[in-house]
């Protein structure tokens, strides 16, 4: 159990996290085109293939120049937090709000690297003629440096219907619950900021 509250640990929880990231997006990326699904389990979990150039679960903001802003940011939130877990680590604070940073930190980097690289490295999926991205010499990809697009592919539409009239607003319209396609980066920062909220009343930060 030492172990598990050693920096080695958590440095080797990100790096396997990372991995498991990059290798699933990478997957996704060169095997699926834009658009396609499979379906794990019928009604609920499907794998199914978007890009996004904004920021988690699909949301986007602020076209190019908020891309930018988006990246810059999640660059300098990953800095902060790498520099900021070490100093946890060596301070040995309590497991569970290690655990969190560890999750939000390769979470972060996870979707940080599709950002600013994936735009470089790989040619352009299209959902038109099932084209499916490949690796390019670096510079010849579908964008630019700092505007690659996120890929996800996690998907669990476990209720659809259309709602009933007389729900104010949304009466009538056809409704998906859990609606997001998302990626492990994304569940790694969700996961991580839940376990935080559990923890950070046993922490003097």
């Amino acid at each position: 159990m030492k172990f598990l509250k050693s920096p080695a640990f958590f440095f080797t929880l990100f790096i396997i996290l990372l991995v498991i990231d990059q290798w699933s997006k990478i997957y996704i990326k060169t095997n699926f085109y834009i658009g396609q699904e499979y379906i794990v389990f019928p009604y609920w979990f499907r794998i199914a293939f978007v890009e996004n150039p904004g920021a988690a679960f699909g949301f986007e903001y602020g076209g190019v120049i908020g891309k930018y802003l988006l990246t810059f940011f999640r660059i300098g939130i990953s800095i902060f937090l790498f520099f900021y877990l070490i100093k946890i680590t060596k301070e040995k604070l309590h497991w569970g709000y290690v655990f969190g940073i560890t999750l939000i930190l390769s979470g972060a980097i996870g979707n940080v690297i599709d950002g600013v690289f994936y735009g470089v490295i790989f040619s352009e999926s299209n959902i038109y003629n099932h084209t499916v991205a490949q690796f390019v010499p670096f510079g010849q990809g579908y964008s630019s440096l700092f505007l690659g697009k996120v890929v996800d592919m996690l998907y669990f539409p476990m209720y659809s219907a259309t709602l009933p009239e007389w729900i104010p607003l949304w009466g009538g319209e056809y409704f998906t619950f859990f609606n997001p396609v998302f990626n492990i980066a994304d569940s790694c920062i969700t996961v991580g900021l839940g376990v935080l909220l559990f923890t950070m009343h046993k922490v003097k930060i």
